[in-house]
């Protein structure tokens, strides 16, 4: 099961991540987001990565182009896109090697890649909010490459994976000291409960 721990802003941030075992690293590129990082900080982040986890850039209020623009900058291997349109979707899909979509699992039944996307990522109705939500919201699971994301930490993830069984997990709040802030501890404690499950 892939595990990524998103909204990491310092080396140490990587460094502990990818010593925890993490598969992948969530770099934000948002103006709105108290996890954003510059696109400076995320290429030197990347750096810090070396290869060892995929890197991924997070973004959802800046045009494609700019995201495209930003991510061969940064050198990441996936773009995430989160809350976009169909178009645009398909759009950083067929200009980008690896895409994964985001969007609310409350928004309906969805099928992985049906917009070129490598993988899915199905969030709570407000994603990075850390609110906890219904998983019976997903109804029926999607197959193949889902990850399960919004209100996961250390105490839930395992019951959340037996009970739906998705591709990856991924985590930013819940493993934060304060809004923003990484708490080391707290993601070393979600890699082992995820993989316990």
């Amino acid at each position: 099961m892939l595990v990524k721990i998103c909204g990491l802003s310092t080396p140490r941030d990587v460094e502990v991540a990818v010593e925890a075992g993490a598969d992948a690293l969530g770099f934000v590129l948002s103006s709105s987001s108290p996890r954003a990082v510059s696109p400076e900080r995320i290429r030197e982040l990347v750096g810090v990565a070396a290869g060892a986890a995929t890197t991924v850039l997070v973004v959802h209020d800046v045009s494609i182009p700019e995201a495209l623009e930003r991510a061969r900058e940064a050198g990441v291997e996936v773009l995430q896109v989160h809350g976009y349109g169909a178009a645009q979707v398909r759009e950083a899909s067929a200009a980008w090697p690896r895409t994964w979509r985001a969007r609310p699992a409350s928004a309906g039944p969805a099928r992985v890649g049906e917009l070129g996307e490598e993988a899915l990522l199905l969030d709570s109705p407000v994603p990075g909010s850390g609110e906890t939500w219904d998983l019976g919201l997903l109804g029926t699971t999607p197959e193949g490459r889902w990850i399960l994301a919004g209100g996961l930490s250390p105490e839930n993830v395992a019951q959340a994976v037996r009970e739906v069984r998705p591709w990856g997990v991924d985590v930013s709040s819940g493993v934060e000291a304060s809004r923003g802030v990484k708490d080391h501890g707290l993601v070393r404690a979600f890699l082992e409960a995820a993989r316990g499950a």
